[in-house]
């Protein structure tokens, strides 16, 4: 398991992290989304042992993760940016990663040249985008990390290796009980992979759900009222929009609850419709304000 607790962490005055605690359960995929600048790379950066916070704690399976050796081999991780040393090649990294891993796998390094077409003795730097990312999967999943650390993982990969890629991560979760981070906006991905989902803003998490739950704690729903519309006080609408008679409503709340109390205003038409990850990280975060809006030049 991997937690963050009141985790701080300042650049010149600037908090990135402000009080930031989250929990990744283990053997299962946890989404970590937020806007630009959310602080979501730094906590990445902490939980991979390259920032030390200025306060709080980070740990995996109850370890401080700072200079941690024993902790650092179980754990792999793939930048956005993903960064070889000069002119080194696929088989090039391969040999470091087996200084550093000692249950680095040959065997599934073989394996997988059918997965990841890639001239191994080529320099990675020389290799387009997509496929320097193609190099760092092929590497990590052969490190067989029993945590797996992404940001941004799958950008620049054609919808082909994006499916593999995905595929390969969810049958070693399946398999092997490895336990991944993922840090991403596409959020429709996720949603299809995802157990998990942290949405955090300035520094802090907002909201820590299993997706199910966060799926549950909120609805789209269009109503019809005959007449004069109903008092909706008593519902936590997020946001509403009309065209025509049909109103569409964002509210916070379970279905059950929002059903009972929808009836009660007897409404000439019903229904409750499911709410994307996107559409809930917009809401999340505040609606309106996150909505796209025209430009005026």
């Amino acid at each position: 398991m991997i937690e963050l607790k009141n985790v701080t962490k300042t650049f010149d005055g600037f908090r990135a992290l402000d009080g930031l605690s989250l929990t990744v359960p283990t053997g299962g995929i946890y989404g970590l989304v937020g806007p630009n600048g959310s602080g979501k790379s730094t906590a990445i950066r902490h939980i991979t042992g390259i920032y030390r916070q200025d306060e709080g704690d980070v740990l995996i399976d109850g370890q401080n993760v700072y200079e941690n050796t024993d902790i650092k081999r179980r754990v792999a991780y793939i930048s956005d940016d993903v960064y070889a040393f000069l002119s080194a090649s696929v088989k090039d990294m391969k040999d470091f990663y087996r200084g550093i891993y000692p249950q680095f796998d040959l065997k599934r390094f073989e394996a997988m040249k059918e997965a990841f077409p890639i001239d191994e003795k080529k320099a990675i730097r020389h290799l387009s985008k997509g496929m320097q990312k193609q190099a760092a999967f092929w590497l990590a999943m052969c490190c067989r990390p029993d945590y797996l650390i992404l940001d941004e993982p799958v950008d620049g990969l054609d919808p082909v290796m994006r499916r593999r890629v995905w595929s390969i991560i969810m049958g070693d979760v399946a398999d092997h009980g490895t336990t991944v981070l993922v840090s991403s906006h596409n959020l429709r991905e996720l949603e299809d992979v995802c157990d998990h989902v942290g949405i955090i803003n300035h520094g802090k998490v907002l909201i820590e759900r299993s997706l199910s739950e966060l799926q549950d704690n909120m609805v789209k729903a269009q109503v019809v009222f005959e007449g004069e519309r109903p008092d909706l006080s008593s519902l936590n609408i997020l946001h509403q929009s009309a065209v025509g008679r049909i109103e569409t409503l964002i509210i916070k709340g379970s279905q059950e609850e929002i059903t009972a109390k929808m009836s009660a205003l007897r409404p000439l038409f019903f229904d409750l419709l499911p709410l994307t990850l996107e559409e809930i990280f917009i809401y999340e975060l505040g609606g309106d304000e996150y909505e796209l809006k025209d430009v005026v030049l």
